[in-house]
């Protein structure tokens, strides 16, 4: 495989599997002079790291982070930066019934078909394991960003998990971090809770939606044909494991709209546009307007069950598989904090692009 790099000015290379020693990424493109430690890093991973709760795979990973480079005296030296993260809970037994079969729904048999081998210890490559290397990556670039833009600020949190719904009238985004479900609302915790202690004894698993927040983004980032900062920040949301779908503002909502209900109007104010309404989620014609951006996506529910489901093996054969191992019963819980480090990775990426083409000149109105 050769396509494990992600971004054009800021980069970063992932590695590693699911059951190997350990994993990690390469970070390149990282100005130099931005303060940088793996205590800063560290607190991005513990948000994702498996084990936190009875609601997320029970393998036991500290995630500690090291620097192997690109870092002195507390700060970046614009040179690479690597990182790496020790696996140390593997169990490889755990995957022995299906080294020669396909989890259905999973990427099992899309990567035999095109590859011919797979590690199928943990899913390999396709497990989910590889996000904790984009989280220490976005780790790098969220401390780029206070550096460069200090007034961002980037926050995800679940919007659905199966039946159950975030009710919007309760957003409080201070419940965000108290709770195992990443929900911006503390009184619906225990349902949330008590809905998945449902499907997880039931030896099932659940879909789940997550909204991110960029606010503070200045206008201006994204560039038009093929570098538009909604197309970026949907193939990063749609590289994330087990993501089916992607939405910017409105989304598929707007196909229900009229011009007049969906034209963001604007005024003029003391410090420049006001727009009257957001349903282009802060993004017009693939360049920042200044306003929130808001992204949501889908996560498809977690294809590792105990449940018999239908397969085949690579001999050709018919059978029923139940697989074993230790497995999240919604997906959808450690995506938040892997979406804020995608959503991080792609603005430093974009804000460096634009710093390269126009050097933060703007056009003026009034």
């Amino acid at each position: 495989m050769s396509y494990n790099t992600f971004g054009r000015e800021f980069r970063f290379t992932t590695w590693g599997e699911s059951h190997g020693p350990a994993l990690g990424a390469t970070v390149d493109g990282v100005p130099p002079g931005v303060p940088l430690d793996e205590a800063f890093i560290q607190q991005f991973l513990d948000r994702r790291r498996p084990g936190t709760s009875k609601f997320t795979t029970q393998r036991r990973e500290a995630d500690q982070v090291r620097i192997l480079s690109g870092v002195f005296e507390g700060k970046t030296t614009g040179t690479p930066i690597q990182l790496m993260i020790e696996n140390t809970d593997q169990r490889s037994k755990d995957y022995g019934d299906i080294a020669s079969s396909f989890r259905p729904g999973h990427a099992d048999i899309t990567y035999h078909l095109k590859y011919g081998i797979r590690d199928y210890r943990g899913g390999g490559r396709s497990s989910a394991r590889e996000t904790a290397a984009r989280v220490a990556a976005g780790g790098v670039a969220l401390a780029a960003l206070n550096h460069l833009v200090p007034k961002l600020r980037i926050v995800s949190y679940m919007v659905q998990m199966g039946q159950m719904h975030l009710d919007r009238a309760n957003f409080d985004s201070s419940a965000i971090a108290d709770n195992p479900f990443f929900l911006p609302d503390a009184g619906a915790v225990d349902a949330w809770a008590d809905y998945l202690d449902g499907i997880r004894k039931d030896q099932n698993s659940v879909g789940a939606a997550v909204e991110v927040l960029i606010e503070g983004c200045p206008p201006g980032l994204g560039a038009p044909v093929y570098a538009k900062l909604d197309t970026d920040l949907a193939a990063a949301m749609m590289s994330i494991n087990a993501v089916k779908g992607v939405e910017i503002g409105e989304g598929m909502g707007a196909a229900a709209l009229t011009g007049t209900e969906n034209a963001d109007e604007i005024r003029m104010g003391n410090d420049g546009p006001i727009f009257n309404s957001n349903h282009a989620g802060g993004i017009l014609g693939g360049i920042s307007t200044g306003q929130p951006i808001l992204v949501r996506f889908s996560v498809k529910p977690t294809s590792s069950i105990t449940t018999p489901r239908k397969t085949i093996n690579q001999h050709g054969e018919d059978i029923d598989l139940i697989t074993k191992g230790r497995h999240d019963p919604c997906v959808g819980i450690r995506a938040v904090p892997v979406a804020e480090a995608m959503a991080a990775c792609v603005i430093l990426d974009q804000f460096l692009m634009d710093r390269a083409q126009t050097g933060g000149v703007r056009g003026k109105i009034g």
